[in-house]
């Protein structure tokens, strides 16, 4: 009897492991505030400036000096005091530090930060796709701010087909495809937004149909 016990625990413990291991990157609400804050830190560490974005260009203290610019053809954008510089195939964070190197023969100290603005050399890596059982797939343009309801809205809804509660949202970090859980039902007919979080550039929400 005790050997039988102790088979029974066994089992369940490795019944628990295995599908510990199987939801490793399934993110449930609780857990999706550091997915965020990973893609979030990606995007703006990765992101490579194209021809045709716009970045805005802060000098700390120097109004004067700040500007909102597109990259020309040419890759470079240009800035008072300095004339060109290059900037396509480059991260923000590495135009800010070429502005800033220059500036110091110019302003003691300069603090400078750059923010892309316009995404248009990188459309279709930061499009946002939702497909499924929804009135109308779609790839649509990412926007700041855009939520998960806001994309489904954008795709017509979801059709009479739908299981929503059912729905994920696959992100990509570092190479890496995360899911989350998205229970798009309890956002679309019980206003719980939980789960209604903010969308990254790429992202992919997938709603299922029911199983009849």
């Amino acid at each position: 009897m005790k050997t039988h016990l102790n088979m029974s625990r066994i089992i369940i413990l490795l019944l628990v492991t295995s599908l510990y291991a199987c939801a490793s990157d399934i993110y449930v609400a609780g857990d999706s505030s550091l997915l965020k804050d990973q893609a979030v830190s990606e995007t703006i560490s990765e992101y490579r400036i194209g021809v045709d974005d716009t970045v805005s260009i802060n000098v700390w203290r120097n109004p004067e000096l700040t500007i909102t610019v597109p990259v020309r053809p040419d890759g470079k954008i240009s800035m008072p005091l300095i004339g060109d510089i290059n900037a396509a195939g480059l991260t923000p964070i590495e135009v800010a530090s070429s502005i800033q190197k220059l500036l110091q023969s110019f302003i003691r100290d300069p603090n400078v930060t750059v923010i892309v603005t316009e995404l248009h050399s990188h459309e279709y890596l930061t499009r946002l796709r939702v497909t499924g059982a929804v009135n109308t797939p779609i790839s649509l343009n990412y926007r700041q701010g855009m939520t998960v309801l806001d994309a489904v809205l954008a795709a017509g809804s979801i059709n009479n087909f739908a299981a929503p509660n059912g729905t994920r949202l696959y992100r990509k970090i570092k190479g890496k495809t995360h899911v989350v859980k998205i229970r798009l039902g309890d956002i679309l007919y019980e206003g719980l937004l939980e789960t209604n979080i903010d969308l990254r550039p790429g992202d992919i929400i997938t709603v299922p149909e029911r199983v009849f």
